[in-house]
């Protein structure tokens, strides 16, 4: 696999930028949009804060919150589940039409009890995306654990953006298929309903950010590379306080919006309703730190469903990036 010939973007960034001038945010962003990575290494140093020495393995129930998400905000099968394989396979919820999706498993370990994570990729990249945004380790410990990553094919339909809530608004297409495959994959693999997580880069992690307000009853912890919050998205269930970890390039990571402000827009904004959440500035622009990718699998291991408080409360792994700070 050779993620930087696989995911770059297309158009240069500078060039872009002057070409896109005056369009609108969703075309302007999907024509400059990053993508994995870019060619555009950032000058500027990451940002400061030791990562402490707390941390641990502490599970819900050991930190006083809910279980399991409450049924209500459990999905149920709306349409004829895909046998579940490795690769892509087709969802067919009630409602849209079908969607493929790439899903990374391993069939001999189904019915474990593993995770299912949301991988949604960047503007002008694909579902392969998720292997180099996770790492091909981390794959493969949710796959031999029983797990699903679960990498969505975007519809030609939600226009010039590859999701449909990207830029803040819209029809919650995409979230209506992830509803269906977590339900499919609840009831035909056995998925522990408390270790469903999202992740995304760029369009994908603005859309990431998406799903967690409004999927907020089941999700439990998000990660965002290049993400943040546009519009003002309600939260579906304000009592899971869901925890995130949030990259940004630094103020290099810029495509048409700075994604340094929108991350920390959405730091502030879950931290104002009483979620953990965190910066983790990388200070290299529009990429996918991979440096931090076996922090991120700690992260989502460490916060299963209803993780209050956090058990990185009073100081983050010492393992995790120096950039990743309280």
């Amino acid at each position: 696999m050779t993620p930087r010939a696989s995911f770059q973007p297309s158009i240069h960034r500078a060039a872009c930028t002057q070409r896109a001038a005056g369009l609108g945010l969703a075309v302007a962003l999907w024509a400059c949009g990053g993508t994995a990575e870019t060619t555009d290494a950032a000058s500027g140093a990451g940002g400061g804060g030791g990562a402490g020495t707390g941390g641990s393995t502490a599970n819900s129930t050991a930190t006083g919150g809910p279980a399991t998400p409450e049924p209500a905000y459990q999905p149920a099968v709306t349409g004829n589940c895909p046998a579940l394989a490795n690769g892509y396979v087709e969802f067919a919820p009630a409602g849209i039409p079908p969607r493929q999706v790439r899903l990374s498993l391993d069939v001999a370990a189904l019915g474990k009890g593993g995770p299912l994570v949301f991988y949604w990729h960047g503007a002008g990249s694909k579902p392969e995306e998720a292997e180099f945004g996770l790492s091909p380790t981390t794959v493969a410990e949710i796959t031999s654990a029983g797990g699903i990553v679960a990498a969505p094919v975007h519809d030609p339909n939600a226009g010039q953006f590859p999701w449909f809530l990207t830029t803040g608004s819209g029809p919650e297409n995409d979230l209506v298929l992830a509803d269906e495959i977590l339900a499919c994959a609840t009831r035909d693999a056995g998925i522990d309903v408390r270790r469903v997580h999202s992740i995304g880069m760029s369009a994908g992690g603005l859309q990431t950010t998406q799903m967690s307000y409004r999927r907020s009853g089941y999700l439990a912890s998000v990660v965002t590379y290049s993400g943040g919050v546009l519009g003002t998205p309600s939260l579906q269930e304000d009592n899971n306080k869901f925890p995130a970890m949030i990259f940004h390039g630094g103020a290099s990571d810029q495509v048409i919006v700075g994604f340094q402000k929108l991350s920390e827009k959405y730091r502030d904004d879950l931290v104002a309703k009483g979620h953990f959440a965190f910066i983790c500035d990388h200070g290299n622009g529009h990429k996918i730190p991979t440096d931090a990718r076996t922090s991120v699998w700690q992260f989502f291991t460490d916060h299963p469903f209803g993780t209050s408080p956090s058990p990185y409360k009073s100081g983050l792994p010492a393992t995790f990036p120096s950039y990743c700070a309280l």
